[in-house]
């Protein structure tokens, strides 16, 4: 069996774990100006060109996402999985790499994800959202470190992983991890979307979790 060359792996989900963008598939539901509106807020925040506390609220208030909103979103993450990640994931843990998951996304629609690829829930970390008691959106978790652009960093500096660690996304704010000395290695995630300016800065370029599991585990000589 190959030595892993990390003994953490930190996914994000967005784009990552799935080819789905939650924020922007909510803003489509919506339509027209408040589709491009979300999307070119979104854009911007994961490129690193606006910091995320400063569109999260802005998103999600534009878009006001009712639970069967959530729901459906829910159901296009676990259909848009990405290919093999499934086997990847379970590769690595059987290898003794501890995986876990962190998001700036909507717990409520990313945990069935996250289970389905045998996540226990205190491995995964994403943003909560409020209902009222008629499932119309009453507000998020501000409290949450994840809705800020160096929140994921701070979560993982929170937990006691082994090292080495590796963190994977395709965002601004996964590359954060590695700025802020959370994760030694990022590796930029490019199947869905390919940002600039985080794979220049990024340390590795991964184009699939096929690779990944190279990556992770190189093969044996």
């Amino acid at each position: 069996m190959s030595t892993p060359r990390f003994l953490t792996v930190v996914l994000d989900v967005d784009s990552t774990l799935s080819a789905v963008e939650g924020i922007d598939w909510l803003a489509e539901r919506r339509g027209g100006e408040t589709a491009s509106f979300v999307r070119r807020l979104t854009a911007d925040a994961m490129s690193g060109r606006q910091a995320l506390q400063d569109v999260y609220e802005l998103r999600l208030e534009r878009i006001a996402p009712a639970l069967e909103d959530v729901r459906a979103l829910s159901d296009a993450y676990r259909a848009n999985v990405a290919s093999g990640a499934d086997t990847a994931i379970a590769r690595l843990r059987r290898s003794g790499v501890r995986v876990i998951a962190i998001s700036g996304g909507l717990r409520q629609a990313i945990m069935p994800l996250c289970r389905a690829l045998s996540f226990v829930d205190e491995d995964v970390f994403a943003v909560n959202l409020q209902w009222d008691a008629k499932g119309r959106y009453a507000g998020f978790d501000r409290a949450s470190p994840l809705v800020s652009q160096d929140g994921k960093a701070a979560v993982l500096r929170c937990l006691v992983l082994p090292r080495p660690i590796l963190a994977v996304g395709d965002g601004s704010t996964d590359l954060a991890m590695k700025a802020g000395a959370a994760a030694d290695t990022f590796a930029a995630y490019t199947e869905f979307v390919n940002r600039p300016l985080v794979a220049a800065a990024a340390d590795h370029v991964l184009t699939s979790f096929d690779e990944l599991l190279t990556f992770v585990l190189p093969p044996l000589e």
